[in-house]
């Protein structure tokens, strides 16, 4: 937390501090709206401090604090960060803003009197995917891989630690460290911060930081010749053929998508070439309204297919 700390006035961080150490090493999010209290999302659980209803509301100088310490005082050096709604901070911790959107001819150009902050704290969890890396290979080899799951079930953490296992390898396996080249639109893979990882990854990770992923993978692949690529949320038509010229090109790919489970996505249409092409050999399906990173099943296309047609 030394990095969110930083970046937060003192009696922010004092109201924080005042809590259990145990439920500080939990928190996911930390919510900063103007006069009000602060909110702090606990393993999924709410707290506000100094308390709901207090009057001792966040204060306009406090405010411009937290925007000064994110721009080093100088807001103009953001601009393409703000154009995107959040900055990176170090730690690879992501600051969200809301307030008064600048436009020009219809395209957003930045926030100004910032309203509202979302600190979401980046957590790396190492080696929760290990003990799933057998069922995600293949005579040495890794599987093209969809991991499927709902908003907070696990799916970025363990796309993250999948990508440091194949930059690594894995010996207990006989796998080889293998080139991997992370698009990271969203800057929550790899949390770079001025295109730096600020994750464990390995010796053979290359990021695309803050790039459109159907462009982005195609970059990557004229570039810097990964053997698979990660990306994380796809679900627009241009990432399905993003997705197919990889593996046309021989690229593994490993992705996340936005679904309660394999029903939901396969209904998707921008996915629908997916399916066809049988472009992904393995499923991972996260669990909803479970800890964090608990998978309900990985299936095989196979699976997929049959219980499609009954």
């Amino acid at each position: 937390m030394k990095e969110v700390f930083d970046v937060l006035p003192k009696r922010l961080v004092h109201w924080i501090n005042s809590i259990d150490e145990r439920e500080i090493q939990k928190i996911e999010e930390i919510r900063i709206r103007h006069s009000q209290a602060l909110e702090l999302d606990v393993n999924g659980r709410v707290m506000y401090l100094p308390g709901k209803g207090s009057q001792q509301g966040v204060r306009d100088e406090e405010m411009q604090y937290i925007l000064n310490q994110l721009s080093n005082y100088s807001l103009y050096t953001l601009d393409e960060e703000l154009k995107r709604g959040y900055i990176t901070i170090k730690g690879g911790h992501r600051v969200g803003l809301a307030g008064k959107v600048v436009t020009d001819q219809g395209r957003v150009k930045g926030i100004r009197a910032v309203s509202s902050f979302n600190i979401r704290i980046a957590k790396q969890t190492l080696g929760v995917a290990d003990r799933y890396v057998p069922r995600l290979i293949q005579a040495g080899k890794w599987k093209s891989t969809l991991l499927i799951g709902a908003p907070k079930t696990g799916k970025t953490t363990f796309l993250r630690d999948i990508a440091r296992i194949i930059s690594e390898g894995f010996p207990s396996e006989r796998l080889p460290a293998k080139k991997v080249g992370i698009v990271d639109e969203r800057s929550e893979i790899a949390g770079s911060l001025k295109g730096v990882p600020q994750h464990t990854f390995g010796p053979r990770v290359d990021v695309l930081d803050a790039c459109p992923k159907a462009e982005g993978m195609m970059m990557m692949i004229r570039s810097m010749s990964p053997d698979v690529l990660v990306v994380d949320e796809i679900g627009r038509k241009e990432d399905t053929e993003a997705i197919v010229e990889a593996m046309n090109a021989g690229v593994r790919v490993i992705a996340s998508v936005h679904g309660d489970d394999w029903h939901d996505v396969r209904r998707r249409p921008a996915l629908e070439p997916l399916w066809e092409g049988n472009v992904f050999e393995r499923f991972v399906e996260f669990a909803p309204h479970s800890k964090p990173g608990t998978i309900a099943a990985i299936r095989r296309p196979r699976d997929v297919t049959q219980a499609v047609s009954k």
